[in-house]
Parts: structure tokens; sequence; C-alpha cells
């Protein structure tokens, strides 16, 4: 069966509620207690996003992230009442797409999940179509994103010297290295790419890259730092996403 979320939580109690709360707004949802209640459930259904805690019992979320990562491509969103900065960033850092703290209100977690399910579809749908524009464009410019010197026939768009970002595969490309990019990482790199020159800021972010008005500032500031660890030759000295500090980000003309 097709699911738009799974929630995975060892509080049967707030699962439960969560998800009875999810469906009453035609959200379909399911939930889980344990690590390999998860494992089997999305074994024999199709789900779009993943609500997991961190505490599964003798069980680890942090586990379970990983290995649905080497299987699946879904947004994560963590949910937990640890609120230490490490669980934060080791929750993004192995592929969590946000980390919500609780308690939080059911009103405020459908609204987030309903934005984040309708950002990862956008992206599909754009992927989608710089695919078959592509195919049937073959040797044009890409899609009228690159400044005049900075593209190529392949879709591939110039950063810096010998580091590409390829809009066919969504990796980045340095020498010849190939980096994988996450859904989010690659849409924020290639909104910096659109509006290369100019400062996009945070607000910005929110609105047009996020799609999403509850994602704090801190959450943003990890993605740009993972982005920057896969692009800059030193991310503690960033050449390519330059921090406009109190506006927000951006990348220079070339």
């Amino acid at each position: 069966m097709d699911y738009k979320v799974l929630m995975i939580d060892d509080d049967e109690v707030i699962a439960q509620s969560t998800a009875e709360y999810f469906n009453m707004f035609d959200v379909k949802t399911a939930y889980v207690t344990s690590y390999d209640e998860a494992v089997k459930f999305l074994k024999d259904n199709t789900v779009s996003l993943l609500l997991l805690d961190i505490n599964l019992g003798d069980r680890s979320g942090f586990e379970l992230c990983k290995r649905v990562r080497e299987e699946y491509d879904m947004p994560i969103l963590f949910i937990s009442a640890r609120t230490s900065d490490d669980d934060v960033l080791i929750a993004l850092k192995i592929g969590g797409d946000d980390y919500i703290k609780k308690p939080y209100t059911l009103m405020v977690l459908l609204a987030k999940v309903k934005a984040v399910l309708a950002r990862y579809e956008k992206a599909r749908e754009a992927a989608q179509i710089a695919a078959e524009y592509a195919l049937n464009h073959a040797g044009a410019a890409n899609d009228g994103l690159r400044d005049k010197g900075s593209g190529s026939d392949d879709g591939r768009i110039k950063l810096m010297g010998d580091i590409f970002l390829d809009t066919n595969t969504h990796k980045l490309i340095k020498g010849a290295e190939q980096i994988g990019l996450k859904a989010m990482e690659y849409n924020m790199l290639l909104y910096l790419l659109k509006n290369r020159g100019r400062v996009v800021t945070k607000d910005e972010f929110f609105r047009n890259v996020w799609d999403d008005e509850y994602v704090g500032e801190g959450t943003l500031a990890v993605h740009i730092r993972f982005l920057r660890e896969k692009i800059e030759r030193d991310s503690k000295n960033p050449e390519i996403i330059k921090t406009v500090w109190g506006v927000g980000y951006m990348i220079e003309k070339l």
C-alpha cells in the first residue's frame, strides 16, 4: 500500500495519536513502534516520508536512518526529546532532513510534513523536467540557468576551477571525483547558482527552496555547512559559498 507518512516511535500513545491526527486531514499515515517493525513495513509498503524517533527501545533511530538511506530515497524528519546540538548534528549528518524537538503541537508538525512532502514532490518534478530537457536539447544551454562562460553542453554548471554541478545526475564534479548530493543540498546549490552575484537571504531560502516557514536558521546553517564540506577546498575558509553575515549567502560571479 501507499502511505504519505510512517511514524516510528517506541511510545505507542504518541505514535498512534499522531497517525490518527494526520489521517483526519487526509495525510495517509501508519505507525510502528520498533526498528524491526519499521524495516518490515518499508519492505511491504511504499512510504513518502518518515517521522523517526531517536530512541527505539534497544535500537537507535540513527541506526535505522543509515539503513533507510542505503535503500530508499525519502525525506526523514527526526523527532526527539533529546535537545543537544550533538544529536541534531548527527541526525542531519547521517541523512536526516530536519530535527523536530519534543514536545511538538500536532498542528505545527502536520504543517511541516505537508511542506516537506510538497517540496520533495516539486524536486522530483523538477528533476524529471531537467532530464527531459537535457535529452531533448542536447548541446543547448541548461534551461537558461548558466552565466555566459560558466556552463557546458553536458548539463554542467561551473562553480570554480574544476568544480561543477552536474544538473543531469545531481552530483558535484571535482576533477575526476563525483560526489553525491542530498536533494536539499542540490536544490540549495542550484538556487544559489541561479542567483549568482547577489545575496540570497535566509528568508528567501525558506520561501523558495525549503518552502517551509517552520525551518529554523540552525537547520539551514547545518545544511550550508555540509554543502561546503563537499564543495570547498577548505570548508572553514569558503571560496565558493560566501556568508554575508546577518543576511544570507551568495556565490560570486565568475
